[in-house]
């Protein structure tokens, strides 16, 4: 089970932003200005997106080490299309650059590797359940 705590961040230079601790780790996060925030920090909608390409990036690192394949780096051009979203689609639209003297072969095994990713897998096959509740 895994904590994370969030709390106001208390500054009257950005009166939304709140702060996220999380393993030891203190992130920010804000809502843009055209919504009424400062944006000091990347929005909600920001760390989901950011979840799902580090998920991606790593998961291809560690198979590719795995395999002992050259695979040196993995670059993560997401854009989000969230003009739907209150119909209830949100497209994310995923670009890897593979860095590294990879074989068509291991390319095609890698990208079908990201699209297994466990953030990947939550995001589109998983019945989360949200249970939320004052304390």
């Amino acid at each position: 089970m895994s904590t994370l705590q969030l709390s106001h961040d208390s500054s009257s230079e950005y009166p939304l932003r709140q702060r996220v601790e999380v393993g030891g780790f203190t992130l920010y996060a804000d809502a843009a200005v055209s919504t009424g925030g400062s944006g000091s920090a990347p929005g909600p909608h920001d760390f989901f997106d950011a979840s799902l390409a580090a998920c991606k990036a790593l998961t291809l690192m560690l198979y590719a080490r795995h395999k002992g394949w050259p695979l040196e780096n993995v670059d993560v051009a997401l854009t989000r299309d969230a003009s739907d979203e209150r119909q209830g689609v949100y497209r994310l639209d995923v670009a890897l650059t593979l860095r590294g003297t990879l074989d068509d072969k291991m390319r095609a095994q890698l990208l079908s590797v990201a699209e297994r990713c466990p953030i990947h897998k939550l995001m589109t096959t998983t019945d989360i359940v949200i249970d939320t509740h004052l304390a």
